[in-house]
C-alpha cells in the first residue's frame, strides 16, 4: 500500500463515527476500503480499474454505493462544515458538470430524477456551491443544467445562519427577490447589478473582488476527475462523490 494514496490514522479517526456498525461477518478493513473510493473518485478511473492493493473492485463500488444510500458520505460532509465554525461571509455561484454518455442513459419512467439538461454545451448538471470567507464549501446543491440560478439561490440562501452578515455573488444573482430576501434577515447582498437594470444598485466593489475564493473552489473541486467529469447515473452517488471531494480537498487536509 506504500505506492498508493492511504486515508490517514488521524483522518480516520474523524469520519470513523459516523460508519454504519456492523452485522454478522466483520467488515472489509474500512481504511482500505475508503482509501479505494478516495483514489477512484479523485483520478476518475472505472472501477475495475482501481489499483489491486484496494482489493477487490466489487467491494470498493458496493460500499461507495451502499453507503451512499445511507447518506454516510453526506453526513460526514455535513458534520465537517458545522466543527469549523460558522462564517460571517458567504459566497455563491454555480458550474456545469459534463454528463459522460454512461451516466445519460435512459432510465424507467417514475425512478428517482438524474438532473441532467440539455444546454449549449451538450448534456450536463448543475452544481450551486456556497462556501465561506476561507473559500470552503459549506452547501452543495445539484440541478439539470439548464435550472436558473434564481432556483438553485432559493435552495443555497435558506435558512442561513444567523452569523451571516455578507453574500457575495455575481451579477446572475442580480433579482429583486433575492435581495428582498437578504435584505429582511439584516444581510448585506455584494451582487453588481445586470447592465439592463435601470436603476443601478450599488455595490462594494472592493469585497466583491473576494469572489475570487469560490472560483478556485470549483478549480479544486474538479482536479478531481469524477467530479468534473459526472459518470453516474444516480443522484444520491454523484452528491456523495462531490462531498467526499470537498470533505477531503477543505477539511481533511492534512
Amino acid at each position: 500500500m506504500s505506492e498508493v494514496f492511504l486515508i490517514s490514522e488521524s483522518q480516520m479517526e474523524r469520519i470513523r463515527p459516523f460508519f454504519p456498525l456492523s452485522h454478522g461477518v466483520p467488515r472489509v478493513d474500512d481504511r482500505r476500503v475508503l482509501s479505494g473510493i478516495v483514489y477512484v473518485i479523485r483520478n476518475g478511473l472505472q472501477w475495475k480499474d482501481a489499483p489491486k492493493a484496494y482489493g477487490p473492485h466489487k467491494t470498493l463500488y458496493n460500499r461507495f454505493i451502499r453507503w451512499s444510500r445511507l447518506g454516510v458520505f453526506d453526513r460526514i460532509f455535513v458534520t465537517l462544515t458545522k466543527q469549523t465554525g460558522r462564517s460571517k461571509r458567504l459566497m455563491i455561484d454555480a458550474t456545469h458538470i459534463k454528463a459522460h454518455r454512461t451516466s445519460a442513459s435512459l432510465l424507467k419512467k417514475g425512478l428517482f430524477p438524474r438532473y441532467i439538461g440539455r444546454t449549449k454545451g451538450g448534456l450536463n448538471s448543475k452544481l450551486y456551491a456556497m462556501c465561506d470567507g476561507q473559500g470552503r464549501p459549506v452547501r452543495l446543491h445539484l440541478t439539470a443544467g439548464q435550472v436558473s440560478d434564481v432556483k438553485g439561490a432559493d435552495v443555497l440562501l435558506a435558512d442561513l445562519p444567523g452569523e451571516t452578515e455578507e453574500v457575495i455573488g455575481d451579477r446572475g444573482y442580480d433579482r429583486n427577490q433575492i435581495r428582498l430576501s437578504l435584505a429582511e434577515r439584516n444581510i448585506t447582498a455584494c451582487i453588481p447589478p445586470k447592465k439592463n437594470r435601470k436603476s443601478k444598485l450599488p455595490y462594494n466593489w472592493h469585497l466583491y473582488k473576494k469572489r475570487h475564493l469560490i472560483e478556485n473552489m470549483f478549480a479544486k473541486l474538479k482536479d478531481w476527475r469524477r467530479v468534473a467529469t459526472r459518470y453516474d447515473r444516480g443522484t444520491h452517488t454523484v452528491m456523495s462523490a462531490l462531498h467526499i471531494a470537498a470533505s477531503f480537498i477543505f477539511y481533511l487536509k492534512e
